[in-house]
């Protein structure tokens, strides 16, 4: 980071938990951009835990959108997963007001910047068993939001995420995940 680039931290998330169901008039056009055999995600309760936005998913990938069948839900399936859950999440925390990061974002300011402006900055797994593809579950915590000025230019946010996916056989698999949300000005 440039030594002229300021860092501020984005509020305080709500501290009282307050679970949202899946909403399907949401979840539909926040899974828009897949193609058909990609929409992996079958639905999504949002809230705030500890203080911070947290999605709590379940998944089915029938199967692979880009490989023989493995058996096992492998690292670009997580990565898929982890852009729906969070593409959701973040389209939830807009429309509730959930995540201070994203108060003064309309839901016309998340579909402008659902996918030119969201972009992962650092991915990171950890397979600890194999997980049925099938069908499983999965969480993602936004940890911190942070807007930075790099150099003076057009302000970002950095999220700092932390996910995880397990199945009803004991696999398992979690990592965490840098976002920057650019063009936020």
């Amino acid at each position: 980071m440039s030594p002229h680039a300021t860092d501020q931290a984005v509020g305080t998330p709500p501290s009282a938990p307050e679970w949202y169901p899946t909403d399907e008039n949401l979840l539909a056009p926040v899974l828009r951009p897949y193609k058909e055999n990609c929409k992996y995600l079958l639905s999504a309760e949002v809230g705030t835990s500890a203080g911070h936005g947290t999605a709590r998913c379940t998944f089915a990938i029938p199967e692979s959108c880009y490989i023989d069948d493995t058996g096992h839900l492998n690292a670009v399936e997580v990565n898929i997963c982890y852009n729906q859950m969070m593409y959701y999440l973040v389209a939830k925390s807009v429309q509730e007001g959930l995540m201070p990061g994203f108060a003064s974002w309309t839901m016309e300011d998340y579909w402008r910047h659902q996918l030119p402006d969201i972009l992962i900055a650092r991915f990171g797994s950890n397979f600890r068993r194999p997980i049925n593809p099938r069908s499983f579950s999965g969480e993602m915590t936004f940890l911190s939001i942070t807007r930075r000025t790099p150099g003076g230019g057009n302000p970002m946010l950095f999220a700092e995420t932390s996910y995880r996916y397990w199945d009803a056989d004991g696999g398992r698999c979690d990592g965490e995940v840098t976002l920057a949300f650019v063009n936020v000005a």
